[in-house]
């Protein structure tokens, strides 16, 4: 019959020593014992042991002071106290060192056996814990980042190297590079990562929304307002706050959210009682800090609290090499969502692909292949799959700016001037959209009457 557990029993009494030797060998324990903390020092280094019973009062060094030793030498050791001499003092001394518990003399035997069962199985419970939660973080990892060119290697080795902090990190790049995956994988690769990372897209949500998304409000604090609500803050705690679009944020709400940043305390809307809260921050931008703070659009001291650690994102028109990785991983994610047999892309198409400039980046290559999947009739994906006119590719001397203008307003175009069927396929909110058409200074033809 296999071992219920290994136990060292340390007692200056040789009977003791005897009498819980043999009872919890029948109890099916492997038993040792030692008459001296020396003795005991000894047999733990020798062999492994999960549970040691330690008595208080012996000659020289003393139970207290043992635990402490082995505690040091051993800290996933359950030490339990024995002592004939009841006191608070001693069991909170013990305990505050980190015993499982004590035991008075003279002791029921099957009172200590009890206890002891109790403190192995809270081991076990523990150690199937930590075996459970790296199960579950192996199955929940956020999705793949793909990609082998020189300048996503860089990302995926700043990724390992701030994940394990609690830095602050800043992901810059343009719109559709893959900003919240990396968010995600850094959330993945910290000590936060059994925590929830919350999601803020800054740019989606008028200022009045954004303070109370971010930071709750209280019951009446506005219309509408029928009950107490946690913000971002709150609801982050003890995982990770990521704020994307954090270009678009007012100047009262970077005064606020530097506050937070600094106290890490926050005060309801409506409300007047500081909250602590405990998450890490990561932002995310497609648009350069530094020139808002030129134009003192962007607090300077809360762009250096936010950029601490800073990753910059490719667009995908700089690792063309990366392309037809992309697209094989979105064939088979498609594939398996749309129950088709689609295993593979021309070679004609994938030049094609990788010679077009693609300003909405990875995004649109994703639904770009998501569209010629569903279009496709063959099992390889070709040139006709795709409804891009991939030959029509931007010039080499456009600005991303103008390259963006003109990819937004033929997808606005061909959608009828549809602006929420626009963003859909653009894949951004339809705020967004608004803002970019009318900044470009797009109008919607008017249908002519017959």
């Amino acid at each position: 019959m296999s071992s219920k557990g290994n136990i060292l029993i340390v007692d200056d009494e040789l009977i003791v020593r005897d009498s819980l030797g043999r009872w919890f060998c029948d109890e099916g324990y492997e038993v040792g014992t030692a008459g001296s903390a020396r003795e005991a020092l000894n047999l733990v280094a020798q062999q492994p042991w999960d549970l040691a019973l330690l008595d208080i009062k012996m000659p020289g060094t003393d139970g207290i002071e043992l635990q402490r030793r082995l505690r040091e030498i051993k800290p996933n050791l359950i030490v339990i106290i024995m002592t004939g001499y009841a006191s608070v003092d001693t069991a909170v001394t013990a305990l505050k060192n980190g015993a499982y518990d004590y035991v008075v003399k003279p002791f029921d035997p099957d009172e200590i056996t009890h206890t002891v069962q109790n403190a192995l199985s809270h081991r076990r419970a523990e150690q199937e814990n930590v075996r459970l939660r790296e199960a579950v973080a192996e199955v929940a990892r956020p999705p793949e980042l793909i990609g082998q060119s020189t300048a996503m290697k860089r990302v995926f080795e700043a990724i390992v190297t701030v994940g394990p902090t609690e830095a602050t990190a800043l992901i810059t790049g343009e719109s559709g590079t893959g900003k919240e995956l990396v968010a995600r994988a850094i959330h993945a690769a910290s000590p936060r990562k059994y925590n929830r990372l919350v999601v803020i897209h800054c740019g989606a949500l008028a200022e009045t929304l954004l303070e109370s998304e971010l930071f709750g409000h209280e019951k009446g604090a506005f219309t509408g307002a029928q009950y107490r609500r946690k913000g971002s803050f709150e609801t982050a705690d003890g995982g990770s706050v990521f704020l994307d679009e954090i270009g678009d944020i007012s100047l009262k709400t970077q005064t606020d959210l530097l506050r937070v940043l600094q106290e890490r305390e926050i005060t309801r809307v409506g409300g007047n009682q500081s909250i602590h809260v405990d998450f890490r921050c990561i932002a995310a931008t497609n648009k350069s800090l530094e020139k808002l703070l030129e134009e003192g659009l962007f607090r300077p001291d809360l762009y250096y609290r936010l950029n601490v650690f800073r990753i910059e994102l490719p667009p995908l028109r700089d690792r063309r090499e990366d392309v037809p990785l992309l697209v094989e991983h979105f064939i088979r994610k498609f594939s398996g969502s749309m129950n088709k047999r689609v295993g593979s892309v021309s070679r004609e198409a994938v030049d094609k692909l990788q010679h077009y400039g693609w300003p909405g980046n990875v995004r649109e290559l994703e639904n770009a292949v998501e569209r010629a999947m569903v279009v496709a009739q063959e099992g390889e994906l070709g040139e006709k799959d795709f409804s891009l006119t991939l030959a029509s590719s931007e010039s080499a001397d456009q600005t991303l700016e103008e390259a963006e203008r003109a990819h937004i307003l033929r997808v606005v175009e061909a959608c009828g001037g549809n602006q929420t069927q626009a963003a859909t396929v653009l894949d951004i909110d339809r705020v967004t959209l608004h803002n970019k058409l009318k900044k470009y200074g797009w109008k919607r033809t008017p249908v002519e009457s017959p």
